[in-house]
């Protein structure tokens, strides 16, 4: 039995690639318990290269089947796909009841949701907005079944919240040191990247604060820059630009620090081991970045568009600085705690459960 995985997704400029590439995690582990996949994505011209079968970020063809559903951000799947699949798992941010209903009579699981629509399926998976960090017991009996406390319902549906279900690359877990780093953690060569599409600028305000920073003599490391759009003006004096870093998660740990925004460069760098600022591209990230910086995980800047830049030059200074060494080792060391770097593995697991 190879049951087909439906993994639906979405790719524009408020999005990027980070659900794509957390679709690819977990058709790897569902994969190796046996199991296909297609990958069924909408969205913009990012899209229409995965669309034609080629891997985001790699020169190679992606190793699952997959659907190009146009533009349309709600976009059905084809009937013809439904009747081959055993379950789909809906990826887009944002979903609606009868997205979920136009795939029935499959079994259905949504990735994140804030609203009310994943009520009209059969399991979530919360890492981050229901609170990232849970405990291991003690369990409860309920309806004959041992529940544990990251478990809950809403409505009909089943939910798995917190850590444990953060998909990421799985290159960082491969690469995941076995020990803790006890030496001290300076920070003198950091990596600032917001994304693949950076839709809200945000490299271009950190380039503000960096440059705040090295006016002052708060800071004087060196900085690359990840500006897929470009930067304008000069740079201040320790840094550059690169429109891109390929195989980024490779890269992460040649950094002492990272500042990013939610996404998969986040977990990864939680899961890798490297110490993480982080502001929300909006008010839904910020949340999410909430929920990491609550358990010790990363340092919180806020909301990224509406940050302003002299606040967050003197909280990055001191998380920067020598003083700020302490709170940094301890966000590494809780960091790894909550990322294990297992979570596809763990969806997978659950998907399968539902058709098994």
């Amino acid at each position: 039995m190879q049951p087909l995985l439906i993994l639906r997704v979405h790719s524009d400029l408020r999005l990027g690639l980070g659900h794509v590439a957390r679709a690819l995690a977990i058709q790897e582990a569902w994969s190796a318990l046996g199991g296909r996949a297609c990958m069924a994505i909408s969205g913009d011209v990012r899209a229409r290269r995965v669309g034609a079968g080629q891997h985001p970020f790699l020169d190679q063809s992606l190793p699952c089947e997959v659907l190009d559903l146009g533009e349309d951000e709600r976009a059905e799947v084809p009937s013809a796909l439904r009747e081959r699949a055993a379950v789909a798992l809906l990826d887009q941010w944002d979903c609606s009841p009868e997205q979920i209903g136009s795939l029935r009579p499959l079994k259905v699981a949504v990735m994140e949701d804030d609203g009310d629509a994943h009520e009209q399926a059969d399991l979530l998976f919360q890492p981050y907005l229901d609170g990232i960090s849970w405990p291991a017991g003690p369990m409860k009996i309920t309806e004959g079944r041992k529940i544990r406390p990251c478990e809950t319902r809403h409505g009909a549906c089943r939910v798995l919240r917190g850590g444990e279900y953060v998909v990421v690359n799985p290159v960082a877990a491969q690469l995941r040191p076995r020990r803790e780093n006890i030496q001290p953690l300076s920070a003198q060569k950091i990596l600032l990247t917001f994304g693949g599409t950076d839709g809200p600028g945000l490299a271009q305000r950190a380039v503000a604060v960096m440059g705040e920073l090295v006016a002052s003599g708060r800071w004087g490391g060196t900085c690359t820059i990840l500006a897929p759009n470009g930067l304008k003006g000069d740079l201040p004096k320790g840094c550059t630009v690169s429109g891109q870093l390929p195989e980024l998660t490779r890269r992460i740990r040649d950094y002492d620090a990272i500042w990013c925004a939610a996404g998969l460069t986040l977990a990864e760098a939680l899961c890798l081991g490297v110490p993480a600022a982080a502001w929300g591209q909006n008010e839904r990230q910020a949340r999410m970045i909430g929920d990491l910086a609550m358990a010790n995980g990363c340092f919180s800047l806020g909301v990224g568009p509406e940050a302003d830049v002299a606040v967050v030059a003197d909280a990055l200074a001191h998380w920067l600085s020598a003083e700020g060494q302490e709170s940094r080792q301890e966000q590494v060391r809780d960091g790894m705690a909550l990322v294990d770097g297992l979570g596809a593995t763990r969806v997978a697991r659950e998907l399968w459960n539902l058709v098994v």
